[in-house]
């Protein structure tokens, strides 16, 4: 296997759209989220926030009442109805082993609907159980992104029928992170101090650096709400060329790095610092 790539602030603008006189919310990209829980509600307000600081035209919300709330509460221009998206976010903040019926019908309406899909937390089993059984080609499954950390790849590989420790993932990620990828025809974001973006044929891209104050809980929900705002926004690019979807996902790592070492200049942050820190990131970028 080749060393991965290194991904630069140059790559990464190549997939920031900027709207122009004639875009409009729904050129600009949907971004259909089906994330938090009535136990873990603060991930739907995390991931939204980042994807609408990223920049998004809509974010269309389902889910659970309480977190329905606090993100209306938080973004009162978020949609809460069903209707049209461009790609979806799910997972983040979802306990898969207490999903409640209409979670997980949301779930896996949003993994067979066709659309690009960032998949995180609480939807991976699904990803890892399903996404090489779906009823269309490999071109198709490449739609999907996994976020997992290294535990939760480890689930995945059980699920697989191939179980690793923790301790060997960690010591040659991009090996395990590119079996996962490649079974499932996926592309893995194996999130940590560095992550590694691996596509499913092998191709790997490498972000790393970034604030030690990044390890804290919500910045995960932020990296998946970043990256489901990108892959929205790129979404006729990615059905054009899903092969691409590995370089929207690093963009979004990339983004997310900055955003920490932004967020942290004065100190220890939190998640919402994080998200918030995006609009700047990505303003930088641009200029």
């Amino acid at each position: 296997m080749a060393e991965p790539r290194l991904w630069t602030p140059a790559d990464a603008r190549e997939w920031i759209a900027v709207p122009d006189a004639e875009s409009d919310k729904y050129s600009r990209g949907v971004l259909g989220v089906v994330t938090g829980s009535d136990r873990y509600p603060g991930a739907a307000v995390i991931g939204v926030e980042a994807a609408i600081r990223t920049g998004v035209g809509m974010v269309r919300y389902l889910g659970a009442d309480r977190p329905a709330n606090l993100v209306l509460q938080r973004r009162p221009e978020i949609v809460t109805a069903e209707g049209r998206v461009q790609a979806w976010l799910i997972g983040s903040g979802m306990d898969p082993g207490k999903l409640t019926r209409e979670e997980s019908s949301l779930l896996d309406a949003a993994l067979h609907g066709g659309e690009p899909v960032v998949a995180d937390a609480g939807s991976l089993r699904r990803v890892a159980a399903g996404a090489h059984q779906r009823a269309f080609g490999v071109d198709e499954s490449w739609r999907i992104v996994a976020t997992p950390h290294v535990g939760e790849l480890a689930t995945m590989l059980s699920g697989l029928g191939s179980p690793a420790e923790v301790g060997a993932i960690r010591a040659d990620p991009v090996s395990y992170a590119a079996d996962v990828a490649a079974r499932l025809g996926i592309v893995v974001v194996l999130k940590g101090g560095t992550t590694h973006v691996v596509a499913p044929d092998g191709d790997a891209i490498a972000i790393s650096g970034g604030s030690p104050w990044l390890a804290t809980a919500g910045t995960g929900d932020a990296l998946a709400g970043i990256i489901g705002a990108l892959v929205a926004t790129n979404a006729e690019r990615v059905l054009a060329d899903p092969g691409c979807l590995a370089s929207v996902a690093a963009s979004g790592v990339l983004l997310h790095t900055a955003a920490g070492d932004a967020a942290a200049t004065e100190g220890p942050l939190a998640a919402l610092d994080v998200a918030e820190a995006v609009r700047g990131v990505v303003g930088g970028l641009l200029r």
